[in-house]
C-alpha cells in the first residue's frame, strides 16, 4: 500500500443535469470544452485544465481560440493563473505533436483599423453587455481600464466571438468563491452578448462534470436570480472510487446501527488499533458521536465526503484532507450525496477508559443542505 496515494488528487467527475430547462445540450462540444477550460484555469487545477484542452481540440477548438480564452482570463483571474494556464497549453500542444495528434492552429485576430479607438470601442461593448451606460465614478482609472482595455482591446479581437467570451467569463467567475455580484452581472451580460437562454442554462451541468458541484451551484444561483427561474441540479450516477487502490473491505455490520446507509471496513494492519480504511457509499454517514479520552484521526484517500463538529461549519473532505478530532468533540463524518468516500482512521493519545459514545443520527434535513 503506497501511502503517497493519500495525497493524489481525484478527478472531479461529478455529473449533474439541469431541470426546468431544455434537456438537450445546446452547447456545442467546443463550447463545453471552453467551460471546462475557463473554470479550471480559475481554480488553478492544471491537471483538469489539460484534460479540458485536449477535449476541446478533439471537438474543433483551435489553438488560437484556446490562447485567446486563457489570455482574456488574466483580466478576471489574474496574470499568475493565466500564465500558468498558457504554459500548460504550450505543453499540451507539444505532447499532442509528439503523439501525432493534430491541433488546428486557427486564425489570428484581424489587425485593428487605423482609426481604432479603444475607449470608444470598449464603451460601446460595455454598454451592450450591461444593457445600459456604465460609469465607475468611484475609481475613474479602473473605469478606463475596463472600457479601453478589457472591453476595448481584448473584446475587439475577433478570433473569439463575444458570446464565447461570455461563456468563458461566466464559467471562470463561477469557479471563484465570493464573486457572486460579478457572476450575476455576467450572466445578464451573456444574454445581452448573444448567449441563448438554453446555452446559459446548460453551463451548470458542464461545470458540475468538468469542475465541481460548488461551481455549478454558484452558476445556478446566479441564473435563478437574474432570470427569475427555478433551475435546479439533480444528482446523476454517483462518482465511484477505485477499490483496487484502497480496498472496500467487508460490510460494517458491527456498527451498522450507528450509520445511515452502508459502510465497509478494511483493516490495513493485523495489529489491533492499527489504521482502518472505511468506505462509505453515497449519502452514507455515521451518527453524531463522541470519542472520550482519545483523539481520532481521519485521512481522506478517495472520493468526497464531509466532517462536522457540533456548532461548527461542515468541512468538505477530499483526497489529502487530514482531520484530528479532539477528544470529547461531538461530531459526524460520511460521504457526499454524489460520491463514494474512503478515509483511513486510527486513534491516538488514547487515555484510560477510552470509549465511543454514539448519539442521534444526522437527519436528512441537516444533511441535504450540504453542497
Amino acid at each position: 500500500m503506497n501511502i503517497n496515494r493519500i495525497f493524489t488528487a481525484a478527478a472531479a467527475a461529478v455529473v449533474a443535469t439541469c431541470l426546468n430547462a431544455q434537456t438537450t445540450m445546446t452547447l456545442t462540444g467546443r463550447q463545453q470544452a471552453l467551460v471546462g477550460i475557463a473554470a479550471n484555469e480559475a481554480k488553478g487545477n492544471i491537471d483538469a485544465l489539460r484534460v479540458a484542452l485536449n477535449e476541446g481540440f478533439e471537438q474543433g477548438l483551435t489553438l488560437s481560440e484556446a490562447k485567446e480564452a486563457l489570455s482574456q482570463l488574466y483580466a478576471y483571474t489574474g496574470f499568475p493563473r493565466s500564465l500558468n494556464a498558457l504554459g500548460a497549453l504550450q505543453q499540451v500542444v507539444k505532447e499532442r505533436e509528439a503523439a501525432g495528434l493534430t491541433t488546428e492552429p486557427g486564425r489570428e485576430a484581424d489587425p485593428m483599423p487605423a482609426d481604432y479607438d479603444a475607449l470608444r470601442q470598449g464603451t460601446e461593448v460595455q454598454t451592450r453587455l450591461s444593457g445600459k451606460p456604465f460609469n465607475y465614478d468611484f475609481a475613474p482609472q479602473t473605469d478606463y481600464y475596463l472600457k479601453a482595455h478589457l472591453f476595448g482591446d481584448i473584446f475587439a479581437r475577433n478570433n473569439l466571438s463575444h458570446s464565447d467570451r461570455e461563456i468563458v467569463t461566466v464559467s471562470a467567475i463561477a469557479a471563484l468563491p465570493g464573486c457572486e455580484p460579478q457572476l450575476r452581472a455576467h450572466v445578464a451580460g451573456a444574454l445581452n452578448m448573444g448567449v441563448t437562454r438554453e446555452q446559459l442554462t446548460a453551463i451548470p451541468a458542464v461545470l458540475a462534470a468538468k469542475a465541481g458541484t460548488d461551481e455549478a451551484v454558484r452558476c445556478v444561483n446566479a441564473i435563478n436570480e437574474v432570470c427569475n427561474t427555478d433551475l435546479q441540479l439533480t444528482d446523476a450516477p454517483a462518482k465511484t472510487v477505485d477499490f483496487s487502490v484502497w480496498p472496500k473491505g467487508e460490510p460494517n455490520t458491527g456498527y451498522a446501527q450507528y450509520f445511515i446507509g452502508n459502510s465497509y471496513l478494511a483493516p490495513l494492519s493485523a495489529e489491533n488499533g492499527g489504521p482502518v480504511n472505511v468506505t462509505f457509499e453515497p449519502r452514507c454517514r455515521n451518527n453524531w458521536h463522541i470519542h472520550h479520552n482519545q483523539v481520532q484521526v481521519l485521512i481522506c484517500v478517495s472520493g468526497r465526503g464531509w466532517y462536522q463538529e457540533w456548532g461548527k461549519e461542515p468541512v468538505a473532505m477530499t483526497p489529502g484532507t487530514v482531520i484530528a478530532i479532539p477528544a470529547e468533540a461531538k461530531h459526524w463524518h460520511g460521504a457526499a450525496r454524489d460520491s463514494w468516500f474512503q478515509h483511513l482512521t486510527y486513534h491516538t493519545h488514547v487515555g484510560e477508559g477510552a470509549s465511543n459514545e454514539w448519539l442521534e443520527p444526522v437527519d436528512d434535513e441537516h444533511y441535504n443542505k450540504l453542497r
